[in-house]
């Protein structure tokens, strides 16, 4: 019996890494019973011999879109044009990875594209979330990039056509990812990636994933979508069960209108519970 996690899956077939080599696996009949789905990050004992696996060990955490288990940080890859820049979508996926407990890290893509006006806003996003306690990176900067996944284990995501495959292609140019234009008719990307995989590169791990601009946030509590605000944490409401909402004395609010909370951010926060609630 060997150990080993899992780094790649392509229909029923599992690519298991362990310290020796790569072994193609199947997993065993009772995961199915069991409705246990392996999934790319896992950590499993192998039977070797036969090519099954035969147990998943306990993940610190794990996202089922994209699917990933046990990550250390979510590199979010957002485009400030073609495709458009979406705080909303941004705030969703911030607020959907830290609610797994993996730590954001922000990279910002297409930078180039923008006009003298556009950079100075995207500036201002720039140092508001980093402000908030947020890293951010622009995907020109490779070093700093590397500096921040130092010793992680990261899962790449963000709205399809970000730059996503583009990017790890740059961080290691021995992947030679698939890329493609983005379509002018629906300003959003093509989807070039098919699969979860996991790469090394340097000293980290990196896993790209399929593309997507939707994601499930409704399993989560209104509660819980609160506590994915960084900066209402600052906040003393005169409720302590304040939904930040209409409540009298909301201190959340009041930042609102003073300019210190982004309206963006409250925006998306006000979005996110509305589709909790419905």
């Amino acid at each position: 019996m060997k150990t080993g996690q899992i780094i790649k899956i392509i229909s029923n077939l599992y690519m298991v890494k362990t310290e020796e080599e790569i072994i193609n696996c199947r997993a065993c009949g009772k995961f199915r019973k069991e409705k246990i789905t392996p999934l790319v990050g896992d950590y499993c004992e192998i039977d070797k011999e036969n090519n099954y696996i035969l147990k998943i060990l306990p993940r610190k955490n794990f996202m089922t879109r994209p699917s990933i288990a046990n990550v250390d940080a979510a590199l979010i890859i957002t485009s400030m044009k073609q495709p458009d820049y979406s705080a909303t979508l941004l705030d969703k996926l911030i607020s959907c990875v830290t609610l797994h407990h993996i730590t954001p890290i922000l990279c910002f893509t297409k930078l180039d594209l923008l006009e003298k006006q556009e950079y100075q806003t995207y500036q201002e996003i720039k140092k508001y979330y980093e402000k908030i306690g947020y890293t951010v990176v622009e995907n020109q900067d490779i070093s700093k990039i590397k500096n921040a996944l130092a010793n992680k284990i990261i899962v790449v995501t963000g709205q399809t056509g970000a730059g996503k495959s583009t990017l790890l292609n740059h961080l290691d140019g021995n992947l030679s990812l698939k890329t493609s234009p983005i379509s002018e008719a629906l300003n959003r990307g093509v989807h070039t990636t098919r699969h979860t995989e996991i790469f090394q590169i340097s000293d980290f791990f990196i896993a790209d994933t399929p593309g997507f601009s939707a994601i499930d946030i409704t399993k989560f509590k209104k509660e819980e979508i609160k506590k994915s605000f960084i900066e209402f944490q600052l906040c003393t409401c005169r409720f302590k069960d304040c939904n930040h909402v209409k409540e009298p004395d909301c201190m959340v609010l009041k930042q609102v209108e003073d300019g210190k909370i982004a309206k963006t951010r409250y925006d998306s926060y006000l979005s996110l519970i509305n589709e909790v609630e419905k």
